[in-house]
C-alpha cells in the first residue's frame, strides 16, 4: 500500500513541476535580464512548491553574492567551495543533500533548513554564473524528481552579459 502511495505522491510531483516549467517558460519568455528573470523564476518556485527558502547565488568577483530570494533573511556572502552552494559552484553539478546537518562544512543561515538542493546555472560557454538554493524544513525532501526538473529550468535562465560575472 505504501508503494503505491509513494508512486502516486511522485506522480503528482512530477506533474505539479511540468506546469511550473511551462508557467515559468511563458513567464520568461523573451525576458534578456537575468536577475529579473532569477526573481520571477524563483518566486513562481517558492509559490508553487512550497518550500522554506528558494534562491539564487550570483558569482561575483570570485564569490557567490545572495541574489533574489523568497523566504528569510540568507547569508550574503558565500566563498568559492564552501558549504552546498559554493561546493556546487566548484564541482559544476547539482546537489542533493537529504540531511544539511550531515553535509561537512555546511553553512547554517537557518537553523530551520533541514534538506537542501544546489543546482548551477550555466553560462554559453559551460561556466556557472549561479546557483539556486532551495532549503526544506523536513528531511530529505529533494529526490531526483527535483533534480531534473530544476536543472530543466535553470537552463532557461539568460546568462549575464559579459562582464557581470567573475569566474
Amino acid at each position: 500500500m505504501v508503494e503505491i502511495c509513494d508512486s502516486a505522491a511522485l506522480k503528482a510531483k512530477k506533474e505539479k513541476y511540468q506546469l511550473l516549467t511551462e508557467q515559468i517558460s511563458a513567464l520568461i519568455e523573451g525576458e534578456t535580464d537575468s536577475v529579473s528573470v532569477m526573481a520571477n523564476v524563483c518566486s513562481a518556485i517558492h509559490d508553487a512548491m512550497g518550500f522554506f527558502w528558494t534562491g539564487f547565488y550570483r558569482v561575483n568577483n570570485g564569490e557567490l553574492i545572495l541574489g533574489p530570494f523568497q523566504g528569510p533573511v540568507a547569508c550574503m556572502h558565500i566563498g568559492y567551495g564552501r558549504g552546498v552552494c559554493g561546493t556546487a559552484w566548484k564541482e559544476q553539478q547539482t546537489i542533493v543533500v537529504p540531511d544539511v546537518e550531515q553535509f561537512p562544512g555546511h553553512i547554517a543561515c537557518s537553523s530551520l533548513s533541514r534538506s537542501e538542493i544546489v543546482v548551477p546555472v550555466f553560462d554559453q560557454d559551460g561556466n556557472v554564473v549561479a546557483v539556486l538554493d532551495i532549503d526544506s524544513k523536513e528531511l530529505a525532501t529533494f529526490d531526483d524528481t527535483d533534480r531534473v526538473f530544476l536543472e530543466g529550468i535553470c537552463k532557461m535562465i539568460p546568462a549575464p552579459p559579459c562582464g557581470l560575472q567573475a569566474k
